[in-house]
């Protein structure tokens, strides 16, 4: 019985082979095939997930891609799109490591087979071993509700976990999740709304917080985590919109008020001092430097807002900070200074092996990712020379970028693809401070899954590992009214 099961499935398998049209007098076209995701000549990390892809060409019926390794080895697919084996492609891309990959691609196209000319994957030396990405996935609309989602992926595979879903805890707002520097066992949230608190977990033990005081007058948001993983620096402010009528622009994202506050998760005690909490000035997007002895931070003069929105320009700031005693230095140091190049300097995100600055760039606001304009920058922390990242930036935002943990890829989320949606890229920085090419995060099957899911990708981060969260544990701390009140130090 068993030998006849084995024999039916072997002539199944050779039923599908016969019935598989094969590339037979193709027609050689002059011209690149125009694939979605646009992969071409992109940079990539060997094991990343398989770049997937369709031929966009009207009529196309059937889809044939040879992918041949500069050093070693080969891998064919066939079908609708190009789907490679997960093994496989691993296998290549192991082997062609700072080499490159070549696709020849042909496509049966109103029953005609045509070639297309090649194009080049290049497989960088630098590896991307993160085990993946935490982001928040936001369905349309300004509001809370629409199922948000707090997910992790596995970047060498095609695996995608829910971590907290607002089906978990319904009416809840959750955001700002934060690791130290890829390593989730050192992790922070914010959950606004009822019920809400402010998470500290370390080593898969959870504390809640009620970050918010009579002096600081908000919970904190916009987290970032101190090296040694005793300190977490956030922003306090009040977040409000405005909605534009009959222009192209949809929205403007403003705050009312923002300082910048300590944690000392070791005594439950914010550090709130002068120079970060401001009455005339809103401080926000905290960072620390590499080796945890610089905070840098955004700041913009109070204005007259929403009525005033277009004045307001941020300044990239930096001043020092010692573990030891908990206390910042004197002064900060202007390191970009908004008002006089009439620009905004935000979200500055150091990388780890203490190199570059990244930021983001755009002509106003302390909320970027609501701004066309937005472009990612980076500053050389040996000289203090800045540069545009070029080959990354689109004609729409770019924002929210983070560095995997050797500091050799970086994240971002971008709106390139409809103006309206965020996106996930990933490219690498080489050691004169230039990016590659940004790929768009793979998928299994790419056009179905991007073009039917309308969520927008928020706040996106590499994590070291596999991310250990207890939903039951979160929903049930999150129903609870016990949360530790921090005091002012």
């Amino acid at each position: 019985m068993k030998m006849k099961i084995e024999w039916l499935g072997w002539l199944w398998m050779l039923f599908l082979v016969a019935c598989t049209p094969r590339v037979t007098n193709p027609e050689k076209v002059d011209a690149f095939p125009v694939i979605y995701p646009d992969y071409m000549d992109v940079t990539i990390p060997p094991g990343i997930a398989p770049l997937n892809f369709y031929v966009m060409e009207d009529k196309t019926e059937r889809v044939d891609v040879v992918v041949k390794g500069s050093r070693n080895g080969s891998l064919q697919t066939s079908g609708e799109y190009a789907a490679f084996d997960l093994k496989d492609w691993r296998e290549l891309t192991e082997q062609n490591a700072g080499g490159t990959l070549t696709f020849t691609v042909c496509a049966l196209v109103d029953g005609q087979w045509k070639q297309y000319r090649d194009f080049s994957v290049s497989i960088s030396k630098n590896r991307l071993d993160d085990y993946g990405l935490i982001y928040r996935r936001i369905p349309p609309g300004y509001e809370v509700g629409g199922n948000i989602g707090l997910y992790q992926r596995n970047i060498h595979t095609f695996e995608e976990k829910p971590m907290l879903t607002e089906m978990a805890v319904p009416g809840r707002c959750f955001n700002c999740h934060t690791s130290n520097r890829t390593h989730p066992r050192h992790i922070t949230m914010q959950v606004r709304g009822e019920g809400g608190g402010t998470l500290i977990q370390k080593e898969g033990v959870q504390q809640w917080y009620n970050t918010k005081t009579d002096s600081t007058r908000a919970a904190g948001s916009y987290a970032y985590w101190h090296p040694d993983g005793n300190y977490v620096a956030y922003a306090a402010n009040s977040v409000h919109q405005s909605f534009f009528v009959g222009r192209q622009k949809p929205i403007e994202v403003y705050h009312l008020y923002s300082n910048v506050v300590l944690l000392d998760t070791r005594t439950q005690e914010l550090i709130a001092d002068k120079r970060l909490t401001t009455p005339d000035w809103l401080e926000i997007f905290p960072a620390f430097s590499a080796d945890g002895k610089t905070l840098y931070y955004s700041t913009s003069q109070a204005c007259n807002v929403p009525a005033e929105y277009e004045k307001v320009k941020c300044s990239l700031v930096s001043i020092p900070f010692d573990a030891a005693s908990g206390r910042f230095g004197e002064k900060a140091d202007t390191l970009l200074n908004g008002e006089k190049t009439d620009k905004s300097y935000v979200l500055a995100r150091p990388s780890y092996d203490g190199k570059w600055l990244m930021y983001v760039q755009c002509s106003r606001s302390n909320f970027p990712i609501a701004q066309p304009d937005a472009d990612l920058w980076v500053m050389n922390l040996a000289n203090w020379e800045t540069k545009p990242l070029d080959t990354v930036n689109s004609e729409h935002t770019e924002s929210y970028p983070n560095w995997s943990s050797n500091s050799k890829w970086f994240v971002f989320s971008s709106k390139r693809q409809d103006g309206m949606y965020t996106r996930l890229y990933i490219a690498g920085m080489d050691e004169n401070g230039n990016a590659t090419k940004p790929f768009l995060l793979p998928q299994e099957n790419p056009k179905k899954y991007y073009h039917e899911l309308f969520d927008a990708y928020n706040v996106p981060d590499f994590t070291s590992e596999e991310v250990e969260f207890d939903v039951r544990t979160t929903r049930k701390n999150i129903e609870s009214d016990k949360r530790i009140q921090v005091t002012i130090r």
